[in-house]
């Protein structure tokens, strides 16, 4: 836990650093338009993709597939949006490279495709549940 402290001290102050450069830089009003504008489009990508990527997944599981690439592109995009809503501009660029698709498409190279399950999809009858086949061993 002590490691996570670093961290979140140096993270604000380091936003705050930045903040004031690009202020005395481009001018106090353009920097709080920059943020709040920042903030408008955090929100509505938030909501965009929050349907998107509901009904993306729905239409998966309904064929029976497994929405993995959907569920990944969906958090990276809501990351992203979440980051560009909260205020400061180190976070909005990382938002930023969270909603391009080079960036997404980068992430999930480096985390979501390689942690994800890569089995068959459950099989679903049309009149039953769905059966998900395999193994279990108890480890105590």
């Amino acid at each position: 836990m002590r490691f996570l402290l670093i961290p979140l001290i140096l993270y604000p102050l380091l936003e705050l650093w930045v903040l004031f450069k690009v202020s005395a830089a481009i001018g106090i009003l353009a920097t709080l338009a920059l943020i709040v504008a920042t903030g408008v489009a955090g929100v509505t990508i938030l909501r965009r993709v929050g349907w998107h990527t509901l009904s993306q997944v729905n239409l998966k599981l309904n064929r029976g597939e497994t929405p993995t690439r959907e569920i990944a592109e969906g958090v990276a995009l809501a990351v992203g949006g979440l980051l560009l809503l909260l205020p400061g501009l180190i976070g909005d660029v990382v938002g930023l490279l969270f909603l391009l698709p080079a960036g997404r498409r980068w992430l999930q190279g480096h985390g979501a495709e390689r942690t994800a399950y890569a089995g068959p999809a459950p099989h679903r009858d049309r009149a039953g549940p769905a059966t998900i086949e395999g193994e279990y061993r108890r480890e105590d």
